[in-house]
């Protein structure tokens, strides 16, 4: 079966065949992957997430939010779970509420600072 870019509204073949295969490497790792497993994508603290089959919905997969640190690592043990575009688009209404931010501020103000542990220097020779 042959697809056209502009049958599907897009403009440039380019980005027709950057979608196709994106498409194409989600569908094996959903049909592949290991559940839970964690796949890191080209924008940092991005990660695409295999969710197990539950109470008789199949597997699926997600996107997770979870800023990582120098070496693009997560920092978190588990981020935000985003499972449609409609999620999204309601955690960005959320987000950029003003009253959100002035509410941090606040547990900011009101909580203590966490003591953040001096990571030990490795023990290396020099020469």
């Amino acid at each position: 079966m042959t697809y056209h870019a502009k049958a599907f509204g897009f403009s440039s073949p380019i980005l027709w065949l950057v979608l196709v295969g994106l498409e194409s490497k989600l569908a094996d790792f959903l049909k592949s992957g290991r559940d839970w497993e964690r796949k890191p994508t080209t924008v940092p603290g991005v990660f695409v997430l295999k969710m197990p089959p539950f109470r008789g919905s199949p597997a699926r997969l997600a996107v997770e939010l979870n800023p990582v640190d120098d070496l693009g690592r997560p920092t978190k043990k588990r981020g935000v779970l985003l499972r449609s575009s409609e999620e999204l688009a309601e955690y960005k209404k959320l987000l950029e509420d003003g009253r959100l931010a002035s509410l941090l501020k606040n547990v900011d103000a009101s909580s203590p600072r966490p003591v953040k542990k001096e990571e030990p220097t490795p023990d290396i020779i020099e020469i």
